[in-house]
């Protein structure tokens, strides 16, 4: 939890959030509003206020005039806005990923610098890695990444971002790369979510048994969203030096022990299908540059997370049918 001292150095300031009601986007919203920030939520989710206090609006942040007119003014941008999707359809919607993350963020990114933004936070992803077991920001950084299409749109912002500070001394950026993020105001499509929120929905559809791909020895690193948005915050004001640092949980999670955490919280029957594929082994986030050089300090235990999101999901499981969808 972010201390009321850190939080008193947003007070007052002008915050732009792309991504405003998205899964971290909500959460940075609402720190920033509690700290008493001025804020501006940007997405195109027409039908959703995640927090009365936001002024917010719906914004195509591919139009590059309307990105420098949103960034006029303002003392801090945290640029979270992106396209999320699962595996099946990174694969298969390749162009949906590549093309408006691309577009958004080298057009959010040059209007910061246009308009002399004081600080600018840029939320990249695990996906912009190579494969690899453990990822540590000083290492694996040559070879395709491992979403290929949107991997490499989130290493692109990344390079400009570098190229600023090669070329105009801009040290202003700072650069995040988050893990598997769960939480409130998830995707919860069921053609297109992400594994938590795929598991919750099909068991909220009292689906019997549950049929889970894998033996359930893969071990992932799930990052609850609130403490990644805290992350965002201390990014951004402590800066992270011309490079980037890993937002994770710093704990390898084995599927199997993921469905126990949602047992404690919820009845369900499930089953691992062993003749389908597991994934990559293991992935999990080195967090131990972002703990020593922004303080970054991810504090949710997996079972509370779970829980708060089965608990927000409950109450809003039509919510996804609200939001934009690149996919269609």
């Amino acid at each position: 939890m972010l201390s009321l001292d850190f939080l008193h150095n947003f007070k007052r300031k002008r915050c732009l959030v792309t991504g405003g009601t998205g899964l971290i986007g909500r959460q940075v919203v609402e720190l920033l509003c509690d700290a008493g920030a001025k804020v501006i939520s940007i997405s195109l989710d027409h039908a959703i206020i995640v927090d009365d206090r936001v002024k917010h609006y719906c914004v195509d942040l591919t139009n590059f005039e309307k990105c420098k007119s949103i960034t006029a003014n303002v003392d801090y941008v945290f640029h979270i806005a992106g396209v999320k999707g699962s595996v099946r359809v990174t694969k298969e919607k390749p162009a949906s990923f590549f093309v408006p993350i691309i577009m958004m963020n080298t057009n959010v990114l040059e209007a910061c610098r246009i308009n002399n933004v004081e600080k600018v936070v840029y939320t990249s992803s695990v996906g912009a890695y190579s494969s690899a077991e453990v990822f540590k920001e000083d290492e694996n950084l040559i070879g395709e990444p491992m979403d290929m299409f949107p991997g490499w749109a989130k290493r692109m912002a990344e390079k400009q971002i570098e190229a600023y500070r090669i070329q105009y001394n801009l040290d202003n950026y700072a650069v995040v790369r988050p893990a598997n993020i769960y939480g409130p105001g998830d995707n919860f499509d069921p053609d297109n979510a992400m594994v938590i929120p795929t598991l919750m929905q099909r068991i909220y559809r009292e689906e019997d048994p549950v049929m889970i791909w894998g033996n359930g020895e893969a071990i992932r690193d799930f990052a609850f969203s609130r403490d990644v948005a805290e992350g965002i915050l201390q990014a951004l004001y402590y800066g992270t030096s011309g490079k980037f640092v890993n937002l994770g949980s710093g704990q390898g999670i084995t599927i199997k022990e993921l469905v126990q955490a949602l047992h404690q919280i919820i009845d369900f029957n499930h089953e691992f299908d062993c003749t389908k594929p597991s994934g990559f082994p293991k992935r999990v986030m080195d967090i131990s540059l972002a703990k020593e050089t922004i303080g970054y300090n991810p504090s949710t235990s997996l079972v509370d997370g779970l829980t708060e999101t089965w608990e927000w999901f409950v109450n809003n499981s039509e919510e996804y049918k609200k939001r934009k969808n690149y996919f269609v």
